[in-house]
């Protein structure tokens, strides 16, 4: 595995390889929405009407799944922008890598990547400085753990504003002296989140690394790696998903718990 480019901000560590995907992510998960809903007809829907139908209707099951019918609805737009934008994420580092090899001082917008100094140490050693600026966003337990925080914050708003007496009284069931249990059990929760998305993509782009520097079978090894990585990425948005729809009908939805 190739390292990484750091983007060096005062007292900031900024992963451009995750930036970068992470950008391109956002604007397709934009532009298919955009497009899914542009030219809508009842009597000729376009194949990607239909694609959005469908897509709808997977997540609103999911939704529905999770908590009463009745009260699925306002949560079916976080649920499809969750599992698409995920989604995306897991498959953006299989296609390809991005690695340049550095021989002089590189900076972006005049912040340091790659120093005069860093690059007369990597050449004592003997060793080359080749960097990444591309790989999976979800790869990176920063973006998983950010995620996870944003699905966090927002079932205990969710919670508080909307059931906030059985939000509350949920804490202390069976008994009071259950507290420190389900407040631990809150705080496991986005870690968990976090870390199964994350291991799961890193150890898939590991995996390719290892695939590639292997014999004359890599090239057909590679090709069913990413095409179960696919299906991988698309399990574990969907994991995601589910559990912030089960969270958020604990906390928000069902009186009692």
């Amino acid at each position: 595995m190739h390292e990484s480019p750091i983007l060096r901000i005062g007292g900031l560590n900024i992963d451009i390889s995750v930036i970068l995907p992470m950008i391109v992510a956002i604007l397709i998960t934009i532009i298919i929405a955009r497009l899914a809903v542009r030219n809508l007809s009842v009597e000729k829907p376009s194949r990607m009407q239909n694609f959005l139908e469908w897509v709808v209707d997977f997540v609103h099951n999911i939704v529905a799944s999770a908590m009463p019918l009745s009260r699925a609805k306002p949560f079916v737009g976080l649920g499809m922008t969750l599992i698409m934008f995920i989604f995306i994420c897991n498959l953006l580092g299989l296609p390809f890598a991005v690695v340049f090899e550095i021989e002089r001082p590189l900076s972006w917008f005049g912040f340091p990547i790659v120093d005069a100094d860093m690059l007369a140490h990597a050449h004592e050693t003997g060793k080359h400085i080749a960097l990444n600026f591309w790989k999976s966003p979800t790869a990176d337990i920063s973006v998983t753990l950010g995620l996870a925080l944003i699905v966090f914050f927002l079932i205990h708003y969710l919670g508080f504003t909307k059931n906030r007496k059985h939000y509350l009284k949920h804490y202390l069931e069976p008994y009071p002296i259950f507290l420190p249990l389900n407040l631990i059990e809150q705080i496991a929760r986005p870690l968990t989140l976090a870390i199964r998305l994350f291991a799961n993509i890193f150890a898939g782009e590991i995996l390719i690394g290892v695939i590639l520097m292997a014999t004359w079978a890599s090239w057909p090894m590679l090709a069913v790696w990413q095409g179960f990585s696919i299906f991988v990425g698309a399990i574990q948005a969907f994991l995601f998903t589910m559990l912030t729809m089960v969270y958020i009908s604990q906390a928000a939805v069902h009186e009692e718990h």
